[in-house]
């Protein structure tokens, strides 16, 4: 059976937003250190290379490519959010190849899915603007590279706390990448409302929900088999990225959610499943955001026992009123676009 591919290097841990920072050094430590500790078998861990000029070129304006270029080897301070130290774009053009990588060998058959534990994360990053802790989008760029590869249609799923507005800008009047997102709403960076379903060519190629706070695994399950699944089905995806970001988790000390290890496993098994069934397989996942140390650890431990084959499910629980109304502004917001609905 081929394995599941890992992909990380001790350049993620050179970024530095500086003390105090919630996307701290520590967040991919503890994750590494708990996959040594425990570690899952099928698994096989390699060193990616850094994306060229060309692969950030697709998504990313030239005027934010030389912006950040003059960042390297600097300290800076992007936004009141986003600092860089000097190995800060490094590790970002790593980070972003490392996304590329995990595409490439998951499309050339060579490994079963993939798992790129990388930082800084990526989803806020907009084609011309790097913002919320973001420099270059890792899983825009990996959908990029999917398409060249000869993936007609690449789904992203995002199931960071945070909406990802820079993924969505990168594709939002395209119907060759479907962007899917359940996020908390409203909140940080302000988009991601039920209504932006894309324009132009892609006009309901956009999948948004936004959910207030204090939503539960059940909430998280009813989402997907009745929006994010018929959807995608529907649309019959041969790539499938997922921008996993981990501050969904009850224990985050920066998201309002109450997500916890088992949801986001039966997340990445349903996506799991569905790669399975539309795409031989062919997933991708992404490190986004997460900063309880040990809610993101765990859920990235279960995350890649699921790839690596283990199976799971939601948990079964009652849902709240708010996310079932969340539900249906969605899903009325869609249905003049997907008949499944």
């Amino acid at each position: 059976m081929t394995p599941t591919l890992l992909l990380t290097d001790p350049l993620f841990l050179q970024h530095d937003p500086g003390h105090g920072h919630p996307e701290s050094p520590a967040r991919l430590q503890r994750i590494l250190s708990v996959l040594h500790g425990t570690p899952v078998q099928g698994t096989v861990t390699v060193a990616p290379r850094s994306a060229t000029s060309a692969e950030l070129a697709a998504v990313h304006t030239p005027e934010l490519l030389a912006y950040l270029e003059r960042l390297s080897g600097h300290e800076a301070q992007i936004d009141p959010d986003t600092q860089v130290s000097p190995d800060s774009v490094d590790a970002a053009r790593l980070a972003a190849g490392a996304s590329v990588q995990a595409v490439e060998q998951v499309m050339a058959g060579h490994v079963r899915n993939a798992f790129a534990l990388v930082r800084p994360p990526g989803h806020h990053a907009e084609p011309g603007r790097a913002m919320g802790f973001c420099l270059f989008n890792n899983v825009a760029i990996a959908a990029e590279a999917g398409r060249r590869l000869g993936a007609e249609r690449v789904l992203v799923l995002d199931w960071d706390v945070h909406h990802g507005n820079g993924t969505q800008a990168a594709f939002y009047g395209r119907r060759d990448v479907m962007y899917q997102s359940v996020h908390q709403y409203p909140y940080y960076p302000g988009t991601g409302a039920a209504p932006e379903v894309g324009v132009g060519a892609g006009e309901g190629y956009t999948v948004n929900i936004g959910l207030p706070g204090g939503n539960s695994d059940a909430d998280y399950g009813m989402i997907f088999e009745e929006l994010f699944l018929p959807v995608a089905e529907a649309y019959r995806p041969e790539l499938i990225l997922v921008s996993a970001g981990f501050d969904p988790h009850v224990h985050d000390p920066i998201g309002g959610m109450d997500v916890t290890e088992r949801g986001f496993a039966a997340m990445c098994a349903s996506m799991r499943a569905l790669a399975e069934r539309v795409c031989d397989g062919r997933l991708v996942l992404l490190l986004e955001g997460g900063y309880s140390l040990e809610g993101l650890s765990q859920s990235v431990h279960a995350c890649v026992e699921v790839l690596a084959g283990r199976n799971d499910s939601f948990p079964t629980g009652t849902t709240h009123a708010d996310a079932r109304h969340a539900l249906k502004a969605s899903r009325e917001a869609l249905k003049p676009y997907w008949a499944v609905l």
